[in-house]
Order: C-alpha cells, then structure tokens, then sequence
C-alpha cells in the first residue's frame, strides 16, 4: 500500500513568516509613500496661486533623458539580482554598477536643473509658491535617491571586495525594493511637476 504524498492535494500548507527584511522595507515604503503623498497634494494645491513669477511654463524643462535613466535603473538593478540569485557575480556586478551610473546621471542633471533654475531664471525657494512646492518635492525625490545611491555604492564596495554571494540575495533584493520605489515615485513627480503642473 502506497503512502499519501506529503502534500495531498486540499491539504494545509504550513504559514511562515515573512521575513523582518520585507517587512521593514514595505513599512518604510509605506511611511515614505505618505510621506511624497503629503507633497504632492501641496503642489497641486498651490499650482497657478504664485503672486509673482517665475510660472512652471517658463523655466521648467521636461526631462526625459533624465526619467529614461533612472527608469532604466529599475530594469539594470533587477536583472543584478536575478544574477546574484543565479549566482553570476560578474553579471551582478556589472548590472549593479549601471544602476549606480544611471543613478548617479539622474542626481547629476537634476542638480544641473536647480543651477539651471537659480541662476538663469532666478527660481528659489523663496521666490514664489511654486518654487517652495516645486524645491520641496523634487528636493524631497532628489534625497531619496542620494540615500539609494550610497545603498548601491555600498553594496557595490562590498561586492568588489568578494562579500557578496548568493546567499546574500534576499537582502540585495530588499534593497532593490527601495530603488524601484524611488523610481515608481518620480513617475508621480514626473507627471505632476511637469506634465500637470505645467
């Protein structure tokens, strides 16, 4: 007589927790997405109510070369850790570091559009309503990327040191959760600042 499978079909499958890391980060994710929900209801409020000029029409330009990259570092940082799951380190490291460089791009020209916005339009933050919503929001963006850049810098260090194996895969691939965050949140900012907004 043949024994029953472990796992008959209509039987219970044994609960187990998630894990601490999963948690914490989509209850950080959570805090942060009140948080840019937050500021972004502000600068729909306050859209068209500055008293003075500059409006967004003029001096904001849209950019695309700059949401293309940091879009693209969603794809790079995921195809690293199904690399490191794999346990392809060159390959890891190499998608690793594009998420660092297209990041990196991201943060650059962003700060290239404030100089931009400063000293040739004459925007600050307290220059009108839309300079103290628009310097809040994306400034708010532009810190969160800074932190996930010395996230990706770390791990990049540590990975060229040989610390990073594939048993260290369900942490890497925590991590890639706050990157995609930060970069599904631009598309809100994105669209908001600069297609809405405008």
């Amino acid at each position: 007589m043949s024994e029953l499978p472990a796992t008959a079909p209509g039987a219970e499958v044994p609960w187990t927790l998630p894990s601490r890391g999963r948690v914490g980060m989509f209850s950080l994710i959570a805090g942060e997405t009140a948080i840019f929900t937050i500021f972004i209801v502000a600068y729909i409020f306050y859209i068209g109510k500055s008293l003075s000029g500059p409006s967004p029409r003029q001096v904001l330009e849209v950019p695309i070369f700059n949401t293309v990259c940091l879009l693209s570092s969603s794809l790079t940082i995921h195809v690293a850790v199904r690399a490191l799951q794999r346990g392809k380190i060159t390959a890891f490291n190499v998608s690793w570091f594009l998420t660092l460089i297209l990041g990196a791009i991201f943060l650059i020209d962003t700060g290239r559009e404030w100089h931009r916005l400063i000293d040739r339009a004459g925007l600050t933050i307290t220059t009108n309503l839309f300079g103290t919503t628009y310097y809040s929001l994306v400034g708010l963006h532009a810190f969160h990327v800074s932190v996930g850049l010395l996230g990706l810098g770390l791990v990049m260090v540590l990975s060229l040191a040989s610390r990073v194996t594939p048993q260290n895969a369900d942490r890497v691939d925590v991590f890639s959760l706050y990157w995609h965050f930060v970069d599904a949140v631009w598309l809100a900012v994105f669209t908001v600042v600069y297609v809405v907004g405008r």
